[in-house]
C-alpha cells in the first residue's frame, strides 16, 4: 500500500471511531524540499500522526495548525521557505520552499 493510501486508511479509521481529524497535503515545492507534492500527514484530535509532509523539519508546526483546523473547522495554507522567518524557527533549512494545505476531514 502506498504512503498516501496508508494515511487515508488511518484517517478513515480515526474518523469512523468518532475522532476529529485533519489532513495536511504538500501542494507546492520549489528547490530542495523534503517531501514531494502529494505527500500527506493525517492528524487526529489527540495529536496522533500518520504520514509525513517534511520528514520532520516542519512537522511540529503543521501538526499545530492541523489541531487548530480540527478545533475551528477552517482550512489553512502554510508556506515554509528559507526566507520565511517561521521556517527557520521550525527548522526548514534545506534551501527550498514548501506549501502545505491543511483541512479538517468531514
Amino acid at each position: 500500500m502506498s504512503d498516501a493510501l496508508d494515511v487515508l486508511d488511518q484517517v478513515g479509521k480515526w474518523k469512523n471511531s468518532g475522532k476529529g481529524v485533519a489532513v495536511a497535503t504538500v501542494i507546492t515545492t520549489w528547490g530542495s524540499s523534503p517531501r514531494p507534492v502529494g505527500s500527506q500527514l493525517g492528524v487526529d484530535e489527540s495529536g496522533a500522526m500518520v504520514g509525513s509532509v517534511s520528514g520532520g523539519c516542519i512537522e511540529g508546526a503543521v501538526v499545530k495548525e492541523a489541531l487548530a483546523a480540527i478545533a475551528d473547522g477552517k482550512p489553512r495554507l502554510l508556506d515554509f521557505g528559507v526566507t520565511d522567518e517561521q521556517a527557520w524557527d521550525v527548522g526548514l533549512a534545506c534551501g527550498g520552499k514548501v506549501q502545505v494545505f491543511v483541512e479538517k476531514v468531514g
